[in-house]
């Protein structure tokens, strides 16, 4: 059966979004190298292209787009700066959080079409619970588009009125996101590393910000969602993980493309074009052949999964760990193309400005981050083998 990649609706061409923009995002990289931010022109660009909508219920304003295409739009991004697409893939994974809010709430918040929501991982901050809702301080990091937030969030545990810690349906402490106006936190301006740059991953703090009941929810049950359509039956953290496979198949795709393109014209010194080496040919075959099977994959289990998606029932363990496995390789296969090109271009790829070296910097701080850890093949594995990590997503 065939799977549908682009869903029909006038907001169903994402890519073709994305790839109108390509001029504009790459005329802007060396800019958002340089300063660490994407342009205000760009992102204005970006707003009027819905691309920070794609995951946002329709209920909310959001264009609720079939998960295959997300990812080719992320990917289209990636192609030309992989700090932009990264943030457009982590905006729209925070909105996710929409499909678990009281719908009103949601439209609240997303009522603005500019409004962005950034938040960064779960620490150990403790929330406490008072009346009402919640009152939470801390500090929390790696805050990606808080540049552009005007909605930011934490994940903490809670703190009850007798001193207890609020358990979840696992027995565990549970983890709960408070949503308040990015007014409310201070940004530390401390993201300055080797790559994607200018993802604006800073930290920030709260201070004694009170969150109401209804401005809050959980992300470890994906029974508790109130939107039924077939995208929601995803987990949160499965299309996070869909989002950075995107990132890094268009990263690693544009390195092989511009690999390509300097094998025709270059020539080592005494020696013919890289083109004619067999060498140079057999490994070109390869990379291609690794990125678009590991693409292609991708692209077909989430038209699978989506088309059997049940109304308000979340993806079983098996297909959430498929989809795990599916990104897992994709951003593997994308480190290593990724490797080749920048090898096999030589001097050529070492100089800032090259159309490798910005790009290999950022796909290896990408596989630093967490969806791109070896061990989800581990986890993978253990349920393959009927031996699921209690909790699973």
């Amino acid at each position: 059966m065939d799977h549908p990649i682009v869903a029909p609706g006038a907001a169903a061409d994402p890519p073709g979004r994305a790839e109108a923009l390509a001029e504009a995002i790459a005329a802007a990289a060396a800019e958002i190298e340089a300063t660490r931010r994407i342009p205000p022109t760009l992102v204005e660009a970006l707003h009027r292209s819905r691309l920070f909508r794609m995951l946002l219920p329709r209920s909310a304003g959001g264009d609720e787009v079939h998960p295959a295409t997300y990812l080719l739009a992320i990917e289209a991004a990636a192609r030309q700066d992989a700090s932009v697409a990264w943030n457009l893939f982590v905006a729209n994974s925070t909105v996710l959080i929409a499909a678990y809010l009281d719908p009103a709430v949601a439209r609240t918040i997303f009522a603005d079409p500019r409004s962005v929501l950034a938040w960064g991982p779960p620490n150990e901050t403790i929330a406490d619970a008072v009346p009402g809702g919640y009152r939470v301080s801390g500090r929390f990091d790696f805050a990606s588009g808080c540049r552009l937030a005007s909605w930011m969030g934490v994940h903490c545990r809670v703190r009850e009125a007798d001193g207890g810690l609020r358990q979840n349906h696992l027995g565990r402490p549970a983890i709960r996101t408070l949503i308040f106006p990015a007014a409310e936190a201070r940004l530390l301006d401390n993201w300055n590393p080797i790559g994607l740059r200018g993802t604006a991953s800073d930290s920030y703090t709260v201070g004694d910000v009170f969150v109401p009941e209804a401005f809050s929810s959980t992300r470890e049950d994906p029974s508790l969602r109130r939107e039924p359509g077939p995208l929601y039956a995803f987990t949160q953290q499965g299309l996070y993980a869909v989002g950075v496979a995107g990132v890094a198949l268009g990263t690693g795709g544009a390195m092989l493309q511009q690999f390509v393109a300097l094998a025709m014209t270059k020539a080592p010194r005494g020696q013919a074009l890289l083109a004619e080496d067999a060498l140079v040919q057999s490994e070109v075959a390869r990379a291609t052949a690794k990125l678009g099977a590991a693409r292609a994959w991708l692209l077909s289990m989430l038209g699978e999964m989506h088309d059997a998606a049940e109304a308000g029932a979340a993806l079983p363990v098996a297909e959430r760990a498929r989809l795990r496995l599916g990104c897992a390789q994709a951003i593997q296969a994308s480190v290593e193309v990724a490797d080749f090109a920048y090898k096999a271009a030589g001097v050529d790829a070492i100089f800032p400005g090259s159309p490798f070296e910005r790009r290999f910097r950022d796909i290896h701080t990408l596989s630093q981050q967490i969806q791109s850890r070896a061990a989800h093949f581990t986890a993978v594995g253990q349920v393959m083998l009927g031996r699921a990590p209690v909790g699973f997503l």
